[in-house]
């Protein structure tokens, strides 16, 4: 507790000013402890601090030591709230510190804890929450979700985020989250049995892979990639480009004829193979050669597209990631998402997962569904938008860290497609392509938000800094 609160400290005297008046609501048991530990310290540094602890008949045995430890000290004013009438008035420039409810919380809270949190979110002051959000649950919560819980600006989650934290509809009570690690035993953590990962730069630096100083191009891959369609060719073109920028040794367009002159002057590395239609995607004849194959963006959805998306369900033997309109194809043809071959990638965003599988009444419903479909086709499904989930055939879920909102932009979902399907041609597993790819993807997008502003960001952005991501991996790596 005492680490805990020394963390929570440290971010204080980085982003809070010690002329803000800070008032600190606790509860009676861990989690109000680490509040009555933050302000002891609070006032040691220089803050100003005013306690209030929501009436209990027992605390937690850390969180009476805290308390004595405050009243000893006897320069902390401390205050028992009974009723509203205990309620503090806040001006709108102090900081509210959250530490009455932790993540063991498994019922709604009622009477006057239930009047505290919504006196606190009446509040225009600033709200910051210790671990979790009082009041909301660390995994499943009800949706839409009418129990009282504190809509925090920023969570000062410790040593692990929370599942709650992954879930969109979640993110009006959890703001910003920010984990501080509080030198928990990293054998002791390494063996607790969890389902849930968290993709860090830690995670995914030993999965990337180092070239050999007399490697070739036929040593990463020949990548396929099916795509385009009239007036959608530049679906083509961004999956083509980082397919290549991710890595891989030989890239292949497959595109209508429309599209022909237009990747060949977009993309000089790649080789381009022209369809027997002049608008669409009808047929492959050989697709034996290829290390892997991505289909889908920009494709459309024609009769003569849709017969060639079957063929290439039959005859494919390489690994597949399927994306765009080939998952439209499969959410308009539910016979074929039988024939989906074991460990194909597939990359929806939500409604295209709503398409594929029925409708979520939350986010939390949706990846209870996609574990499930997961483990039925024996697929990998990458669950696109913030904190993009990785669900795994056994179950496993990673949530990705890195992204932001500036690459909710055309064509970004292409470019993750042209990433993964690298990884894939270079060898690397689909769960491993998915993990570093979808990394990757939202690395690059946060370096090009770093130059360029979150508005300004375009797909073609995401795919100039690939190569800044990779160095960045690269860099942890060797240290």
């Amino acid at each position: 507790m005492e680490r805990a609160a020394d963390a929570i400290l440290r971010w204080f005297s980085e982003n809070i000013s010690p002329n803000n008046k800070i008032f600190v609501f606790a509860g009676n048991g861990n989690n109000g402890g680490d509040g009555f530990a933050l302000a002891r310290m609070l006032i040691e540094t220089g803050y100003y601090v005013e306690v209030f602890l929501l009436e209990s008949s027992s605390l937690s045995l850390d969180c009476k030591a805290n308390l004595e430890r405050i009243k000893k000290q006897g320069i902390v004013k401390t205050h028992t709230i009974k009723d509203e009438v205990d309620f503090p008035i806040i001006e709108s420039d102090s900081i509210i510190v959250d530490s009455l409810f932790g993540s063991g919380l498994t019922r709604p809270l009622a009477g006057i804890a239930s009047s505290l949190i919504e006196y606190i979110n009446r509040n225009g002051a600033k709200v910051i929450s210790i671990d979790m959000p009082s009041g909301l649950f660390g995994e499943n919560n009800p949706y839409p979700n009418i129990n009282p819980v504190v809509k925090a600006s920023i969570t000062l989650t410790l040593q692990f985020p929370k599942l709650s934290f992954f879930i969109p509809e979640n993110n009006q009570y959890v703001g910003k989250f920010i984990v501080l690690p509080i030198g928990l035993s990293l054998h002791a953590i390494n063996t607790i049995l969890t389902s849930y990962q968290y993709i860090d730069i830690a995670l995914v630096a030993p999965i990337v892979k180092t070239r050999s100083f007399f490697s070739h191009k036929g040593n990463y891959g020949h990548c396929l990639i099916i795509a385009g369609s009239k007036g959608m060719m530049g679906a083509a073109v961004l999956a083509s480009t980082s397919c290549i920028k991710a890595g891989s040794g030989l890239v292949t367009a497959h595109v209508p004829r429309i599209g022909y002159a237009i990747l060949q002057q977009s993309i000089p590395e790649a080789m381009v193979d022209e369809d027997l239609d002049e608008n669409h995607f009808t047929s492959f004849s050989s697709i034996s050669k290829y290390s892997a194959i991505a289909i889908g963006p920009g494709l459309g959805k024609s009769p003569e597209t849709i017969s060639g998306f079957l063929d290439i369900l039959k005859k494919v033997q390489s690994p597949l990631l399927i994306d765009a309109d080939g998952l439209n194809i499969l959410a308009n043809n539910s016979r074929l998402m039988d024939l989906v071959p074991a460990m194909t990638i597939i990359t929806p965003h939500a409604g295209e997962f709503d398409r594929l599988f029925g409708e979520s009444n939350s986010g939390n419903q949706r990846l209870i569904k996609a574990i499930d479909k997961a483990k039925k086709h024996n697929v990998v499904i990458v669950l696109k938008g913030a904190f993009t989930q990785i669900v795994c055939p056994d179950g496993n879920v990673y949530f990705n860290s890195t992204g932001n909102p500036g690459m909710a932009t055309a064509g970004s979902g292409d470019v993750l497609s042209g990433i993964i399907a690298s990884l894939l041609g270079q060898g690397y597993a689909p769960v491993q392509a998915s993990v570093l790819g979808v990394f990757l993807h939202g690395l690059a997008g946060d370096l090009a938000a770093e130059k360029k502003s979150m508005n300004a960001i375009t797909a073609s952005d995401i795919i100039c800094y690939l190569g800044d991501a990779f160095n960045l991996i690269y860099n942890t790596k060797d240290e």
